[in-house]
């Protein structure tokens, strides 16, 4: 007599997406890093409110300003691949953890997605939408100050991933002192634009938020899969 074929148990069956998705948190992180570093060598400048800045310094001058004028193509659509891959990423990341009930597991998905959302909202809204395009660098750079350590928290309860854990409660309070540092440098005009280094601490404000979200992915997708 036949019999019906039994579902697998086999964890590895799940091992395709629990191993591919997560790996979008770290795919998001290196095209955006790629993208900024190449076009902020082939920018030739951009127009913005009146003012022309025929010189474009990644020393002074924002990521964002790479989304106007001859890069802005490639930038914003950078920006909104990036902040998708980091969404998928972020899902991927606690689908590989079996506890699918703590309220901290959720808001810790909902307040990591923000970072992409706000990655999106950049890539739609150029600097020249003012209010749209801050409100998406305080959901990119400004969430993740709770997002991180409250994941982290959740994290640590979980014996393999304690060390990743461990990182994320301290890259909220090291995000807060870099959007600080961010915002005591950053002079929002024309010639503060031109001048000082609010270019670069952006840079490493972004480095560092992109680098958590990427170890997240790593860590996750190098886990033994589960049923």
């Amino acid at each position: 007599m036949s019999t019906l074929p039994q579902p697998s148990t086999d964890p590895t069956a799940t091992a395709p997406r629990q191993r591919i998705l997560p790996l979008a948190a770290v795919a998001g992180p290196i095209l955006f890093t790629v993208a900024w570093i190449v076009l902020g060598f082939l920018s030739t400048g951009y127009t913005l409110f009146d003012h022309t800045y025929t010189h474009y310094s990644p020393v002074s001058q924002p990521v964002s300003g790479l989304g106007i004028g001859t890069t802005a193509p490639w930038m914003n659509t950078a920006f909104v691949l990036s902040g998708t891959l980091l969404i998928i990423g972020v899902l991927g990341v606690f689908r590989a953890i079996p506890d699918r009930t703590s309220s901290k597991r959720a808001w810790s998905i909902a307040l990591l997605s923000a970072a992409g959302v706000g990655m999106i909202i950049d890539g739609v809204f150029t600097l020249r939408f003012v209010i749209p395009h801050t409100l998406g660098f305080l959901l990119a750079a400004g969430v993740p100050v709770i997002g991180f350590p409250l994941a982290g928290s959740y994290l640590r309860h979980h014996p393999q991933w304690r060390a990743i854990g461990a990182w994320l409660q301290l890259a909220g309070p090291l995000t807060l002192l870099l959007i600080v540092a961010f915002f005591a440098t950053f002079t929002p005009t024309a010639d503060g634009a031109e001048h000082g280094i609010a270019g670069l601490i952006e840079r490493v404000l972004a480095t560092e938020v992109l680098l958590s979200f990427a170890v997240l992915g790593i860590h996750a997708a190098t886990q033994r899969p589960r049923p």
